[in-house]
């Protein structure tokens, strides 16, 4: 059996952050990082497009929990004990510089994903981290103090453990064993499959500021629309799909939704096209774009409000005119299914949170048993926030191990 001090399980964000962290304030503990796949840090590769979208430019804790549907309250503390400006402060000191865009997203200023995986490989060799990779955990077992660890290629213990393995089962239910609960998962970030007329043959076209409402909840959303060859996606939707993962994996991701392209009410939108019969009378109603939305989106929702590229704003009846109203600011689409949003899959389900100490994040079922980042019960929307609750999360855990 080979002795550590410290076992993390799971060579992801959460796993590296803490064992560079632990390793690097108490130099004195051998720490050891066993990863079941042959390369660690799969997710950091992929995030943001190959770019890694490492946090969100939100400095305000209490502003920053309200991008996470599960996990809201318990973060509010811990983002008080580490958060953006911590985040962003590690990287630069050890030589990595992040940039805000306009959608407030942080990346390395290098655009590419490897220079975060470099930054922590370099840690990690510096602060004499070991790397296990290929070993898939079998068992977890407490033997008095110790933990007994069965992996793929052989057998460790250690005084303390630390799970950061992100959405796997299989961990969950070796941690159930250990006395914790877990939350069923379910997906969390995904796009909305829709077979529709108005959207067919567009993809690409982006409504920039839209409002959606799933139809007959409390569900709503809003921000960007894309629609894609499959269906709708963006900022909205993936919010939407994050606040709403419970409710719409009940309806088997079967639901109505209704899309509001203007945010505007229904008599506004009317009495600004009653306007425009009169001013734009000549003209055809389908080259007269409006409201600054897309114009082949805007050709959609004219054909679809029975009338034909050749009707003139002077020959609408009240008729069309409610149609077009309707269509611009309460269009009912029906979802049937759903897409991954691209390779960032993220979902609602872990670790119990009433079971988690967060001023530690260490287990309340299992003492010296530390949990950070997914494999918890907590999610976020897009946009850098899961990556910060990682962060958050391995950074507590190291401070409080390292002592």
């Amino acid at each position: 059996m080979i002795e550590k001090d410290v076992i993390i399980i799971g060579g992801g964000a959460a796993g590296f952050f803490a064992a560079i962290n632990i390793a690097e304030q108490n130099p004195n503990l051998k720490v050891a990082i066993l990863e079941r796949t042959k390369v660690g840090l799969a997710k950091v590769k992929v995030s943001g497009g190959g770019r890694c979208n490492v946090t969100h430019a939100e400095f305000i804790p209490q502003e920053l929990v309200q991008n996470y549907p599960r996990g809201e309250k318990e973060l509010l503390g811990p983002f008080h004990q580490f958060m953006t400006g911590d985040t962003i402060e590690w990287f630069e000191k050890r030589g990595v510089a992040l940039k805000i865009e306009e959608d407030g997203r942080m990346f390395p200023v290098s655009n590419s994903s490897q220079t975060i995986i470099d930054c922590f490989l370099n840690e990690a060799e510096k602060h004499h981290v070991e790397e296990l990779y290929n070993h898939s955990v079998k068992s977890i077992e407490k033997h008095g103090k110790l933990f007994h660890i069965q992996t793929s290629q052989g057998e460790f213990s250690s005084k303390k453990t630390v799970v950061a393995t992100g959405s796997n089962p299989k961990i969950w239910k070796l941690l159930e064993n250990l006395g914790h609960t877990i939350s069923q998962p379910v997906p969390s970030l995904f796009t909305f499959n829709i077979k529709d007329q108005r959207i067919q043959d567009i993809p690409g076209v982006v409504a920039l500021d839209v409002e959606v409402k799933v139809v007959n909840t409390d569900l709503w959303s809003e921000g960007p629309l894309l629609i894609t060859h499959w269906g709708m996606s963006a900022p909205s939707i993936l919010k939407l799909s994050a606040f709403g993962a419970l409710e719409l994996a009940e309806k088997d991701y079967k639901f109505k939704i209704e899309v509001n392209f203007i945010k505007q009410t229904f008599e506004v939108c009317l009495d600004v096209l009653k306007t425009l019969k009169q001013d734009l009378a000549k003209k055809t109603v389908f080259k007269s774009t409006q409201f600054d939305l897309p114009k082949r989106l805007w050709h959609k929702l004219v054909l679809a409000s029975n009338m034909n590229a050749e009707t003139r704003w002077a020959d609408l009846n009240k008729s069309q005119l409610e149609d077009l109203a309707n269509q611009l600011t309460g269009a009912i689409f029906n979802v049937d299914g759903k897409s991954t949003f691209k390779e960032e899959f993220v979902t609602a389900g872990g670790v119990n949170l009433k079971e988690i100490n967060f001023k530690t994040f260490e287990s309340k079922r299992c003492e010296n048993l530390y949990l950070a980042g997914e494999v918890l019960n907590i999610d976020a929307v897009t946009g850098g926030f899961n990556f910060q609750n990682a962060w958050t999360g391995a950074y507590i855990v190291a401070r409080n191990i390292s002592k």
